[in-house]
């Protein structure tokens, strides 16, 4: 690691706990109200699905995975009846991945969960910190940054 200090702190991998913290208690909370376990995979899958991103290609590229790998999570999603596929209406070339119907109430429970832990958030935080804490997150972080064989950095084009 070229003489870096052993105890360097990254602030990424705090992001990385952080999430799993919040995905964790909200699968405990699902879980407690009789729904079934479902993987960090699916769970993310699910996040992308409910935030309106519902293409296969879209979501691997979202979550660092191959598309077959994406392909083959869903199937088992739709064999346990927790997603479906429609006919994309912009692309009728292409399938969208949409909540089956009997996951509304699942929805519901998760909205819930997420209420409850962002009210535990702000008791173990303090409101202010667990505020800036929504409030860095909701900011525009601009294009993901490149980088060229020196370490020069530049910017991806966002696709309009």
């Amino acid at each position: 690691m070229d003489g870096e200090a052993p105890d360097k702190h990254y602030m990424v991998v705090d992001m990385l706990r952080a999430f799993y913290w919040f995905d964790d208690g909200m699968q405990n909370y699902l879980r407690s109200r009789g729904w079934p376990s479902v993987s960090r995979t699916q769970s993310m899958i699910l996040i992308n699905v409910i935030s309106g991103t519902n293409r296969s290609a879209e979501i691997a590229r979202n979550l660092g995975v191959t598309r077959q790998a994406i392909h083959i999570t869903i199937s088992q999603m739709i064999d346990a009846g927790l997603v479906k596929l429609e006919s994309d209406p912009t692309d009728g070339r292409s399938k969208c991945v949409v909540l089956s119907e009997t996951l509304e109430p699942m929805r519901r429970d998760a909205r819930e969960a997420v209420d409850l832990l962002t009210k535990e958030l702000h008791r173990r935080l303090g409101a202010r910190t667990a505020q800036a804490l929504a409030r860095a997150f909701e900011q525009d972080w601009g294009p993901t940054l490149t980088f060229d064989e020196s370490g020069t950095t530049g910017e991806r084009k966002t696709k309009k």
